[in-house]
């Protein structure tokens, strides 16, 4: 499933999946853009990591909710590497509130992120993706948009979205043989699964068939089979990666 010669774009990875996955793309021989809004020493890192292990990638800032910065973001990557075969929308945020307490605020700042962000992303990239001779376009969304969960309903709601947009966007691209997925991973062992306290993380464990919480490994080797042409036949796909949880 080599990468050579493949440019890979993943948003918000300079940490968490979104890492994993950078690091996991470039050891598989791409070009790796490694994508973030604030974290200049994680993404560095990454960058780093891949060089480390014999491959090519750099770091560009742009806050995915900023279409100019989007674009920027587009400029530099042609002039670096040329247009993008892969693209992995990753980048999101929660605001967890049950809904009685949730504020629009708190709605809005998801939706902008992990809907609006993936929109000026594949809006930006969308012809690299199309044009390309097998262009991918990866979408991460989560086990919450197939079971909902108490305190998310925003963070629910944007990546449920993430699955029509998938089916959609896939039936579009396909007349170029270009390809569009989603992942949907469970629970994850990353900061925000830090941030859950632990009555609540053993509640989730005890839904979870395999009794474990997923590392980044078991999420980032999917994204790599779809970015690769391994994955040519399959698209407008929502690949559940999360231990065996009912949805």
């Amino acid at each position: 499933m080599t990468l050579e010669d493949r440019t890979c774009l993943i948003t918000g990875s300079s940490r968490g999946i979104g890492r994993g996955i950078a690091e996991e793309l470039g050891r598989e021989g791409a070009q790796v853009v490694v994508n973030y809004r604030s974290s200049t020493e994680g993404a560095r890192a990454a960058v780093d990591e891949i060089e480390d292990a014999g491959g090519e990638a750099i770091a560009v800032q742009a806050d995915v909710t900023d279409r100019d910065a989007v674009d920027d973001m587009h400029a530099t990557v042609h002039d670096a590497f040329g247009p993008v075969d892969v693209l992995v929308n990753n980048a999101g945020i929660t605001r967890d509130k049950k809904f009685e307490n949730m504020t629009r605020e708190d709605w809005d700042r998801v939706v902008e992120v992990n809907l609006g962000g993936v929109f000026n992303c594949t809006k930006a990239f969308w012809e690299d993706v199309r044009d390309a001779e097998e262009g991918r376009l990866v979408n991460i969304a989560s086990v919450v948009g197939q079971q909902g969960n108490i305190g998310q309903a925003n963070y629910a709601t944007t990546k449920s979205g993430l699955f029509g947009f998938t089916r959609t966007v896939a039936l579009e691209l396909a007349s170029g043989n270009s390809t569009a997925n989603c992942v949907a991973p469970g629970f994850v062992k990353t900061d925000m699964l830090e941030g859950v306290p632990e009555p609540v993380k053993d509640h989730i464990l005890d839904r979870v068939p395999l009794d474990r919480f997923a590392e980044v490994e078991d999420i980032t080797g999917i994204v790599r089979f779809l970015a690769s042409e391994d994955s040519s036949y399959m698209t407008g796909q929502i690949l559940a990666a999360n231990g065996g949880m009912e949805w």
